[in-house]
């Protein structure tokens, strides 16, 4: 091969990675950073969609301490969270270790389970407000009228949706686990409920904060279910941080209100998922990735 032909190929290959991950990084920042900042700008302002927005310096994080709807709003922000994240990985965990099995009817019946994957929020929502109607649904009972059932609900609808997506990480990195650790545990003796809290979770502790920081950011941002399936409501008992950014921008005309709730929960959803990180060890992570 003459120098001329090598030296083209030569170049590519001493190309920087960096140039690979620009298309990316491109479309993370135009769709990600730059409405972020915009929204932090405007949680400074006044401004009704309407016109040029008006500075009012730190009023609307002012209102945002002061408003009493931000307490019941962030507690059950919170508890819908941790709701979801036990829901989502026990059920998931157990789901994607039984995917990961090699016999034909675990893959057809795990094609089956990621259908939701395939649907909408929207439509999903729409799905089961029509079968929890208590005329014509399936229970023929008010579970959208009491508190507990109508979060519940939340619980359930938003679980359903996204844990084939756990369920599919959970399968994928079970099946990276060195099978020659179960082996030396049946020769030990070791049955498979031994094998599953000695070998399996261990090995899939970063999977779980992998699965965990999804959770957490998801259930942080749930809107669609609760616009569709309840309202807010009953009362003011379902109405979460993000249902509450949407009343003040869309009900309101509070732009600048909304831009604060908005912040305030990306903030949020950041520090938790840094500090879930930090926790269980996962950015040490180098050339041993268990369980990914």
């Amino acid at each position: 091969m003459s120098k001329a032909t090598t030296k083209p190929v030569r170049a590519r290959a001493g190309r920087p990675h960096a140039v690979w991950a620009l298309p990316g990084v491109l479309f993370f920042a135009f769709f990600a950073v730059v409405p972020m900042g915009l929204a932090f700008y405007l949680s400074f302002t006044q401004w009704d969609g309407l016109g040029d927005p008006r500075p009012v310096g730190l009023d609307n994080w002012q209102k945002l301490l002061d408003d009493p709807r931000i307490t019941q709003s962030l507690w059950l922000t919170v508890l819908l969270t941790v709701c979801s994240w036990l829901f989502q990985t026990v059920v998931a965990l157990l789901l994607g270790v039984w995917a990961a099995g090699k016999q034909r009817n675990r893959a057809v019946l795990s094609a089956i389970f990621f259908t939701p994957l395939l649907l909408s929020s929207t439509a999903v929502a729409l799905l089961f407000y029509a079968l929890l109607d208590p005329n014509f649904g399936i229970i023929q009972k008010d579970t959208l009228g009491s508190s507990s059932g109508a979060f519940l609900a939340i619980v359930f609808v938003g679980g359903w949706q996204f844990m084939p997506l756990h369920t599919l990480i959970y399968q994928g990195g079970a099946r990276q686990i060195p099978q020659v650790l179960y082996q030396a545990a049946a020769i030990d003796g070791a049955g498979p409920l031994r094998q599953f809290f000695s070998i399996t979770l261990p090995q899939l502790r970063h999977t779980v904060t992998t699965s965990s920081v999804l959770i957490i950011v998801g259930s942080l941002t749930y809107f669609e279910t609760v616009l569709i399936l309840t309202k807010g409501g009953p009362g003011t008992d379902t109405a979460i941080l993000p249902y509450l950014m949407y009343e003040a921008g869309f009900k309101s005309y509070d732009f600048g209100y909304a831009s604060a709730i908005a912040s305030f929960l990306v903030v949020t959803a950041t520090g938790l998922s840094l500090l879930l990180v930090r926790l269980t060890g996962f950015g040490t992570m180098r050339s041993t990735r268990e369980g990914m």
